[in-house]
């Protein structure tokens, strides 16, 4: 059989992740000052390892759970959804999931048709423009205002819905930009969505991470929204749990049903000593997120300091969410944010991410993280000060 045929062409169209290429690039460097991974560098926390362990001396997590996840975790997911996102929900309305990643793919597979059409504000995280093409759907992807902050074009929002668009996908706070979307615009977007009778699925995951007097605001409390929403979350970002892969996310019963067909031929059900690590993390104290927020705010205005001293190579908007930034190149005529971040990595040690991997609208930007230390930050600009010079 010829080579080309054994592969789909809904995965054939997808390119060459620029994050993992970055990440493999870094491995062949000794002495890198990573500012590319968006994953905490903080462990998890104590008490939430420690409810795994007693899960699993107990016995607890060698068999599946339900498909939809632990009743128990499901009761706790509910009381937060009240608590910090305003949501009525019930144990009926939550599907466990592995990651929000897992959860996201399933909504966008129970979702979307072949040529259904997806707008996505974008620069927005890569994973989402993949997921729907592998669901054969099409990727709109409509540009963020950057000279704004990169908050959302509700003009061009509404300009871009066709007869075939099916849904709006975003995530706030925002990966890449940091952005954290307003009630008010996203109480527009919610009239464009019922208007036209789409489907809106967020990404949540940064969602206590937000700076600046901004407020994090989740679409899915709007009463009417209720059977238009499918609202993801994670618990891998909140509580420095990437690894655990855990997260869960909320609609309408009917759609949950449906959600679960996609969840199960992927998952099953999430990692069971994973479960009891998130129920851990919900009963437990949140203060862990309190410290890792401020951290994230102490990290991001270091990085802000430095990026300042650099004004000659990057002009950047503060995030008022995330641990994570965009700034624009100023630098390199000609050349594009893959070569500018290969180069910066083999020549001045330092990896960041290509803007291009977040859509045709991130190119000329590198993403930067600030979850990271503070030490790591000032040895990454301190390499560029010298390099740039």
């Amino acid at each position: 059989m010829n080579d080309n045929r054994k592969v789909s062409n809904r995965v054939k169209q997808i390119g060459k992740s620029a994050i993992h290429e970055m990440t493999r690039l870094s491995k062949e460097i000794e002495d890198v000052a990573f500012l590319s991974w968006a994953k905490p560098t903080s462990d998890t926390p104590e008490h939430i390892k420690e409810g795994a362990v007693l899960a699993i001396k107990n016995g607890f997590v060698g068999g599946y759970s339900e498909n939809a996840g632990l009743l128990k975790l499901r009761e706790e997911i509910v009381k937060k959804l009240k608590r910090d996102n305003n949501i009525d929900a019930n144990v009926s309305q939550i599907l466990v999931t592995v990651g929000a990643i897992e959860g996201l793919s399933s909504a966008v597979m129970a979702v979307i048709d072949p040529g259904d059409e997806v707008i996505m504000p974008t620069p927005t995280y890569s994973t989402h423009i993949r997921q729907v093409l592998i669901a054969s759907g099409k990727p709109v992807l409509v540009p963020l205002i950057e000279e704004e902050g990169f908050m959302l074009d509700i003009q061009n929002i509404k300009n871009a819905i066709t007869p075939k668009t099916k849904a709006i996908m975003y995530c706030s706070p925002s990966n890449p930009t940091g952005t954290v979307f307003v009630e008010e615009q996203l109480r527009m977007l919610a009239e464009i969505a019922l208007e036209n009778d789409l489907m809106v699925i967020t990404d949540e995951a940064y969602e206590y991470f937000t700076y600046d007097g901004y407020k994090h605001f989740s679409i899915g409390s709007i009463p009417g929204m209720r059977r238009n929403v499918i609202s993801c979350y994670t618990f891998t970002k909140t509580y420095a749990m990437t690894g655990w892969r855990i997260g869960y996310l909320h609609t309408d019963e009917e759609l949950i049903s449906q959600i679960t067909k996609a969840h199960i031929p992927f998952a099953i059900c999430a990692p069971v000593v994973s479960q009891y690590a998130a129920l851990t993390a919900l009963k437990g104290s949140q203060e862990c997120v309190a410290t890792f927020r401020e951290h994230y705010l102490s990290a991001r205005n270091l990085m802000c300091e430095r990026l300042d001293r650099l004004d000659s190579v990057f002009e950047y908007e503060r995030p008022g969410g995330s641990y994570l930034m965009f700034p624009k190149i100023l630098l390199e005529e000609g050349s594009n944010s893959t070569i500018f971040c290969k180069k910066l990595l083999k020549e001045a040690k330092v990896s960041a991410t290509p803007g291009i991997a977040f859509g045709p609208t991130g190119e000329g930007h590198l993403r930067l993280s600030f979850c990271v230390s503070e030490e790591m930050i000032n040895k990454a600009f301190d390499r560029m000060e010298v390099y740039f010079k």
